[in-house]
């Protein structure tokens, strides 16, 4: 049955199996509950800049010329939109939440529970988009999966290669029964001065964006006071 929905579904007839692993692993990126797989991104795109290729042909004059430049745009920036600024923006949202989760994390082992237990404890008792995928990890375990192949599927739905060194430190110690804690407080040290560096880089930039923006507004001003009499004169 799985083949012969290859055989008829669009995607599989001109993608290649390599190039459909690869939209799918940057679609997993977004997420455990992300509503679309490669298979159906690409159909769309697809479909979609045949269409836009065709209404430009019949729009314009020169539509033999437009459509195709337009298209191949399309095409080609529309994963750059639709698929790595989402991914982008949730990597920043999950740094945002790591220092919190991983710090109740760390106390929660410092009580003297296992790994499991201290997992549980932390997803539960935080609300965010880190805690929810680590909340779905320990769904897979209570389904079968071993805690460290559970891990592993997470740091595919994890866009962050901070938070993704932290999921193989805490694998490891899993296998080999070392004691993470101390790990732990290094990283989270890590992830405290790596906020900080973004925050002091974000500041920085303000001084340039206010310049450019009040450079702006003066010529604006400059060229409103000089043809402020042509314009008078001509309304009256």
């Amino acid at each position: 049955m799985k083949k012969r929905k290859k055989s008829l579904n669009l995607a599989y007839k001109i993608y290649s199996e390599e190039t459909i692993n690869k939209y799918q692993k940057r679609i997993d990126l977004l997420g455990y509950n992300n509503s679309y797989d490669a298979v159906i991104f690409l159909n769309i795109r697809l479909l979609t800049t045949i269409f836009l290729f065709f209404m430009l042909l019949y729009i314009f004059e020169l539509g033999f010329i437009i459509a195709p430049a337009i298209s191949i745009i399309y095409f080609y920036f529309l994963p750059k939109v639709v698929i790595d600024k989402k991914i982008a923006a949730r990597a920043d949202i999950l740094d945002g939440d790591a220092m919190y989760f991983f710090e109740v994390l760390t106390l929660s082992l410092e009580t003297g529970r296992n790994l499991k237990t201290a997992l549980e404890i932390t997803a539960n008792s935080i609300d965010s988009e880190l805690s929810y995928e680590f909340r779905q990890a320990l769904r897979e375990v209570r389904y079968g999966k071993s805690l460290n192949e559970a891990l592993d599927s997470l740091k595919l739905r994890i866009p962050s290669d901070t938070i993704n060194n932290i999921i193989l430190n805490i694998a490891q110690s899993n296998i080999f029964g070392n004691s993470i804690i101390e790990t732990m407080y290094n990283q989270i040290d890590y992830i405290r001065d790596k906020q900080i560096l973004s925050a002091k880089a974000k500041i920085s930039k303000i001084p340039l964006k206010v310049s450019v923006i009040s450079v702006i507004f003066f010529i604006l001003l400059i060229l409103l006071l000089i043809l402020s009499p042509v314009i008078i004169q001509f309304l009256s």
